[in-house]
């Protein structure tokens, strides 16, 4: 019998498949299709000729460590002690998954926004434990009412994800009071906080749960290199969480992964020292205004991008297909493919909205866009 009866492939794989199928332009995975870094290139070839290819500490190469927690103060002015609440981890859906084992039991249940990027429910259900999702506002704002409604006694854990994937919509710091005003008149509930794209924001700055003092206890808050230095096949992140919880994970941790790609992290290291972070949300927001200057003659109704490198657009002027039917006619019949928000949501809410990824070179957007603006 199956743990996972009701995973299938995953919507990713399909459109991807699909689009390598027909030779469309696949605009629908997250991942840069431009050149890494030329500094990030040269540290890594260089460093492949030197003596960092065994085993790191299991909870990260020391430099690499104290590099983040100096990022982290940084960033958001917060103190972390790196031996006791820093973990390097093999990406963040490693640091995710890792998290939810260690800190979950049977019939615990965890609050989850949709729409929702997939891997949350998977090791929710592995621990035995049970996902309980709540839809977002139609804009994608919390609806803290029915937030607040869907907690119980059993609940163990709320996750957030911001900026959001799928789309692009980041916290306001009116939500991050009225999480807080929720997780006072629920002290045992933890909160796990994905911010893989936190260096990708906008006009509004990104709030990080690092900042919000209320709830460092009960935190654990995922970051991800990857994301971040546009290298996702190299699968490094980390994760922040105070002692008695990372204690936890570290345990479970050492059994799924133990240590994290040596070369990468030192490569990493190296390479904080030379990259400024804060450059990274100038150059996507560069991208995120071609990509809409290029669709502005287009049918389609752009949402707004806060944050992330997801654009997320209605169709609703073009067709009454359903958005998972649309995206593959899309790839079929126009050369593009997007991914459906309804695949997001546990009840397949269709909105007749689709995903684009606009971290591309610009003449995978300049010809993606002149497909999409003959439909």
């Amino acid at each position: 019998m199956s743990k996972l009866p009701n995973v299938t492939t995953s919507i990713f794989t399909v459109m991807s498949k699909m689009a390598s199928e027909h030779n469309a332009i696949n605009l629908s995975q997250g991942f840069p299709n431009f050149p890494v870094d030329e500094r990030l290139t040269q540290i890594v070839s260089r460093l492949a000729n030197e003596d960092v290819h065994q085993y790191t500490p299991m909870s990260g190469y020391p430099p690499l460590l104290s590099k983040i927690t100096a990022l982290i103060k940084s960033s958001y002015s917060r103190n972390i002690i790196p031996e006791t609440e820093l973990l390097v981890t093999a990406g963040a859906t490693q640091a995710i998954f890792t998290t939810l084992l260690a800190l979950l039991k049977p019939n615990n249940e965890v609050i989850i926004l949709d729409p929702s990027y997939d891997c949350y429910e998977a090791p929710i259900l592995l621990s035995e434990a049970k996902p309980v999702r709540v839809a977002l506002n139609n804009d994608y704002t919390p609806n803290w009412d029915k937030i607040a409604d869907a907690f119980s006694e059993k609940t163990k854990m709320i996750i957030i994800n911001n900026p959001h994937n799928p789309t692009g919509k980041i916290l306001n710091k009116s939500d991050f009071e009225n999480l807080e005003i929720l997780l006072e008149k629920h002290p045992n509930v933890l909160l796990l906080s994905d911010e893989v794209y936190e260096y990708i924001t906008f006009e509004d700055k990104h709030i990080s749960t690092h900042t919000r003092t209320k709830l460092l206890d009960r935190c654990i808050t995922v970051s991800s290199f990857g994301k971040s230095f546009h290298v996702t096949g190299w699968k490094i992140g980390y994760l922040v969480a105070p002692i008695h919880l990372m204690k936890e994970i570290k345990k479970v941790h050492q059994f799924l992964v133990f240590s994290v790609n040596s070369i990468c992290q030192i490569a990493v290291s190296e390479y904080l020292d030379c990259v400024n972070i804060n450059e990274i949300s100038t150059f996507y927001q560069e991208k995120r205004d071609y990509f809409r200057s290029l669709l502005k003659n287009s049918r389609f109704e752009l949402m707004p991008c806060e944050g992330t490198y997801f654009q997320v657009a209605s169709y609703a002027n073009i067709s009454n297909e359903n958005d998972v039917d649309f995206c593959k006619r899309l790839i079929t019949d126009y050369g593009v493919a997007a991914i459906p928000i309804s695949t997001f949501y546990e009840n397949g809410k269709d909105l007749k909205l689709i995903r684009f990824c606009f971290a591309k070179d610009d003449f995978t957007l300049e010809e993606a866009s002149r497909r999409l603006c003959t439909i």
